[in-house]
């Protein structure tokens, strides 16, 4: 296995087993739900109009859209505090616990590294027990760096279409899922492009995933 560039992470031992590589926020966290009810707290709202979040915060106050760098200020401090606002997606500690019984599992976040450990209590303390790794480089050659040349099966989950696309370019045979735990923004979000199958659900995504390691078993 290749080092990943920029990277925090669990101590990483692949079997010889197939690989499912998986996004954090929207995936096995909820995010803009709670990130939601940050914003309320620090006096913003958030008014989803499109599949991003510069351009839809806005003032309680005054009414006005909030500037991209206090976007980004109060996207730190949801971040450092993390632990006392994200809680699971629904299923999807369970789907994961389940198909650990045939698979590794690695978390692969685009989080700030500094805020690792505080997601790493976070995972834990939900039941989501599997190596993590947090790093804002491209996810394609991240996943290059984990998968290697190995012949086992390799799955990759995330809620953002670039990412996606990234690892397809980089990994062409990814069994590639887009899966967005939130229902506006899953409205509003771009199709992730050719290639790419949309999971409507955790129970949906593992029926996907044990279909793709059959096929590839036969």
């Amino acid at each position: 296995m290749m080092l990943i560039p920029d990277a925090e992470h669990d101590e990483l031992v692949l079997g010889e087993r197939p690989l499912i590589v998986c996004d954090i926020d929207e995936v096995v966290l909820e995010f803009v739900t709670p990130f939601q009810a940050f914003l309320m707290d620090q006096g913003h709202e958030l008014r989803p109009t499109s599949f991003r979040l510069n351009g839809n915060v806005f003032s309680l106050a005054h009414g006005t859209e909030t500037p991209h760098e206090e976007v980004a200020r109060l996207l730190e401090a949801f971040f450092a505090g993390q632990d006392d606002w994200q809680t699971p997606v629904l299923e999807a500690a369970h789907s994961l616990e389940r198909l650990s019984d045939q698979a590794d599992i690695v978390f692969l976040t685009a989080m700030p590294p500094r805020h690792r450990e505080v997601r790493r209590r976070l995972l834990s303390r939900h039941g989501f027990d599997f190596p993590m790794i947090a790093t804002e480089a491209a996810k394609g050659p991240a996943v290059l760096a984990l998968h290697g040349t190995r012949a086992q099966p390799v799955v990759f989950i995330d809620d953002i279409f670039v990412n996606l696309q990234s690892v397809r370019t980089h990994v062409p045979q990814t069994l590639l899922l887009n899966l967005i735990a939130n229902d506006a923004f899953r409205a509003l979000a771009p199709h992730p492009g050719e290639g790419v199958t949309i999971a409507a659900d955790w129970p949906h995504a593992e029926e996907l995933i044990r279909a793709h390691f059959d096929a590839i078993a036969v």
